[in-house]
């Protein structure tokens, strides 16, 4: 849907299929730009709410039929709850469960009453953004390969906006919102994806892609060129494969200078069996979402790409599967990894890790003063946290705030695990090597982080897990089942909002 129309005329006035509504939980009867609706329904509005058939309760949705009382021929109100309590979180979710009625009914066009949104400390363009976001990431559906039916697919084509604010202003912050969530359905796709069809090299083809339609300097590493520079870390872990790996750098120039660099690390392993750690066949199924930070970065990247932000960006993303063969490295081995390194491998299981720990190096050598990676990096972290939480680390203090921040405005919650002396001490634990990849069990999320941290070295740097958030067994308001798009929102909004700046400080 890419049609929006943001208009000043009276909403309730005009020939629609349907209307969305947002109705704020008040004592008195409908007040404001609802009043004049409830006079065209001669009173029966409040009628309806006395008699609970319409209920400002949150994200309770209804739908009433206007029956020839107004040229709108469905309304759908969709409960705000109380002013006071009403966030853009909440207010993300309501809208997104209206949204999903919309498309239930297969109607091609809607509109939506943006004046009935606006309350509190909220803001005509904030509500117009969470608005295009809301509806595009709700309305997502993963095309899958099913034979399809002959039945006729309806889309919906237009969405007509209508407020009392500058319509120019609300339809940029509409469209912003819904290059947001597009996005984030984009990551959604490649992680739904399976690995058969969605390999190394379709990952460094989509990135090619995105370097062409958005003008991003490319530059894609093969096999040859990692031995050349020493990757041993990543080459370990496709040692095994058959399956070329590509280490996947895009660069965004928004600046003159080559400095002030943000690193964006995705972990980017196509299917993930544990090689010779293999992992149990209740956990080896779904492995095929075990690049899905890897599909977060290259979201990100579309978003920057169309909303050219001042900053500058280069994304790293080491793609390669995981596989049990005769040649695959093994339990007892020592590598040698970009910058030096030498790691003990304890487990083939922590293989994400060992592709992070070169990808960050190289992301350093191509001049990143900050850097954040998202991995699904550790069942650890969903014991820890459970499911809908991302785990978080951090060398930096002042760098974590800011990605913190842009967290907190994307609605992705994270939770910042320690990082302590001790927990070093652990992953450098070898006998034989400079560090080991897996020290055990106890802490197992934070020992994840602590070897990443022994290649960020001094460079501020935010480690975030996304093992139990980058997919979701049930829908939510803003999706269905499946990937989630995790993250993609959150890199995108500390690289695009202005209010970040100064990442360090």
């Amino acid at each position: 849907m890419d049609v929006i129309h943001a208009q000043n005329s009276n909403p309730f006035e005009t020939e629609q299929e349907c209307m969305i509504i947002g109705l704020l939980d008040k004592p008195e009867k409908f007040s404001g730009p609802l009043e004049g609706l409830d006079q065209m329904f001669q009173g029966e509005l409040t009628n309806l709410v006395k008699r609970g058939d319409l209920s400002a309760k949150l994200k309770k949705v209804r739908t009433v039929y206007s029956l020839g009382l107004s040229p709108i021929k469905r309304f759908v109100f969709v409960g705000l709850g109380k002013e006071k309590d009403l966030t853009a979180d909440f207010l993300r979710e309501a809208v997104g469960k209206a949204c999903k009625t919309i498309k239930e009914m297969r109607v091609p066009s809607f509109a939506i009453a943006l004046d009935s949104f606006v309350h509190g400390d909220l803001s005509s363009t904030a509500v117009a953004q969470i608005i295009g976001e809301a509806f595009t990431m709700a309305t997502y559906e993963f095309p899958g390969y099913k034979q399809k039916s002959n039945e006729p697919e309806v889309t919906i084509k237009k969405m007509n906006v209508f407020t009392s604010e500058q319509q120019h202003e609300i339809e940029t912050s509409l469209k912003n919102g819904m290059i947001y969530g597009k996005a984030t359905n984009a990551a959604r796709t490649l992680v739904n994806m399976p690995s058969n069809l969605l390999n190394p090299a379709y990952l460094a083809e989509y990135a090619k892609n995105l370097a062409g339609r958005f003008g991003f300097e490319l530059e894609i590493l093969e096999k040859a060129d990692m031995e050349k520079l020493g990757m041993g870390a990543m080459l370990a872990v496709n040692q095994g494969s058959e399956e070329p790996p590509y280490m996947i750098v895009l660069k965004y120039r928004g600046q003159e200078q080559w400095n002030d660099v943000l690193g964006l690390v995705g972990k980017g392993i196509t299917f993930d069996t544990g090689g010779y750690s293999l992992k149990p066949k209740s956990s080896i199924v779904e492995m095929k979402t075990d690049m899905a930070g890897g599909a977060a970065v290259l979201g990100a990247m579309e978003i920057i790409g169309e909303l050219r932000p001042n900053r500058n960006v280069v994304a790293v993303i080491p793609a390669t599967d995981n596989v049990v063969s005769g040649k695959a490295f093994k339990p007892d081995d020592v590598i040698t990894s970009l910058n030096g390194k030498t790691i003990e491998i304890l487990n083939t299981d922590a293989e994400g890790r060992l592709v992070l720990a070169d990808a960050i190096t190289y992301a350093k050598m191509h001049g990143a003063e900050y850097v954040v990676d998202a991995a699904t990096l550790t069942g650890g972290v969903v014991v820890a946290l459970g499911l809908d939480k991302t785990g978080a680390m951090t060398n930096h203090d002042a760098f974590y705030e800011k990605v913190f921040q842009a967290s907190e405005k994307t609605g992705e919650f994270i939770w910042r695990l320690p990082l302590t002396e001790q927990d070093k001490e652990r992953v450098r634990s070898s006998e034989i090597a400079d560090l080991n990849n897996s020290p055990g069990r106890e802490g197992h999320a934070i020992m994840g982080g602590a070897f990443l941290a022994e290649f960020a070295e001094d460079t501020p740097w935010v480690h975030l897990d996304i093992a139990g958030t980058a997919t979701s067994k049930k829908s939510s308001e803003l999706g269905p089942s499946g990937a989630t798009g995790v993250m993609v929102r959150t890199l995108a909004t500390l690289v695009c909002d202005e209010d970040l700046n100064g990442l360090g400080q």
